[in-house]
């Protein structure tokens, strides 16, 4: 799953709009952008194999980032953070902390067997990589879904519901490039984690600029 993890950013920001939306779009992901910098450093390990239906990750090794355990690091660590760091309210920094761990959900969904429940432990996946028409579906009405709710919220909030549809645009033009780009047969993933690290460092500076934009209303007069 990519492009389908913000589905969490999207609804957790109509559900609690004073969450900034970059630490929703980067939570979504965090356990990606973690993964990724540990791939390029060696220290979790994957391949590629085009054969695969779905995906074409092998995904081998990955103990600090996809497992139970560490998403939940993960999702605890980041709330604290968003509470220490930025000052944002305690329920703010819950919901940030739950958008992290949702990634997990989201990838027992449509991985095959490679998130270890715990250390040594048995590996859990539900395959849905395996039919790749009915992810890319799944991924996709997610986004909607929620993109629809956040629009809604940006509406009764008086702000224009375009950020909303655009960022939605964009989610699903970068899932549709990323199925239809060819994979290659690889030993390791070390290219793949940099060009990772920067497609989901891109998203996070432009949700930056979604939080804004109030809708214009007509001017009372005299």
């Amino acid at each position: 799953m990519f492009a389908g993890h913000y589905a969490a950013a999207l609804a957790a920001k109509a559900a609690e709009p004073r969450a900034p939306m970059w630490t929703l779009v980067a939570g979504a992901q965090l356990v990606d952008i973690g993964w990724s910098a540990l791939i390029i450093g060696g220290v979790e390990r994957g391949s590629s194999d085009p054969s695969l239906p779905g995906s074409p990750l092998v995904l081998e090794h990955m103990p600090w980032t996809h497992s139970l355990p560490a998403a939940l690091a993960w999702s605890v660590i980041a709330g604290l953070l968003a509470k220490a760091l930025l000052r944002l309210p305690m329920r703010v920094a819950v919901v940030i902390g739950l958008v992290v761990f949702s990634h997990w959900l989201a990838d027992l969904l449509v991985h095959r067997p490679d998130l270890l429940l715990y250390p040594d432990g048995p590996k859990v996946g539900l395959s849905l990589w395996n039919l790749p028409v009915v992810e890319q579906a799944v991924e996709i009405g997610l986004l909607g879904v929620a993109g629809m709710f956040w629009a809604a919220q940006r509406i009764r909030a008086g702000l224009n519901a375009w950020p909303a549809a655009a960022f939605l645009s964009l989610l699903v033009a970068v899932q549709i490039i990323a199925a239809l780009m060819p994979a290659e047969v690889s030993d390791n993933l070390h290219s793949f984690g940099p060009n990772a690290l920067a497609i989901y460092l891109v998203l996070t500076v432009v949700a930056v600029f979604l939080d804004g934009s109030r809708a214009s209303t007509p001017q009372a007069t005299a």
